[in-house]
């Protein structure tokens, strides 16, 4: 158990001299590529929408107002 555990630190302690070596040139994945993917994902949802409305032919119905109509009463019927 004594070997696996200063195992375990050496391999902490390297990860950790790695990730402090490697800290001077500080750029993160969101500063790198965040504004480029947030561009290209509103472009690509607005051309799949835009598809989708003008090309799919889907019946939106967006309100029923004018186009529903009641059905006549009808009185119930005595035996």
């Amino acid at each position: 158990m004594y070997r696996f555990a200063k195992a375990a630190v050496n391999v902490t302690g390297q990860a950790v001299r790695q990730v402090r070596h490697g800290s001077n040139v500080r750029q993160d994945f969101h500063s790198k590529y965040g504004n480029g993917l947030m561009i290209g994902g509103a472009l690509f949802s607005t051309a799949v929408w835009a598809y989708v409305v003008t090309q799919t032919g889907i019946t939106w119905n967006l309100s029923p107002v004018g186009k529903v109509m009641p059905k006549p009463w009808r009185e119930a019927e005595e035996e």
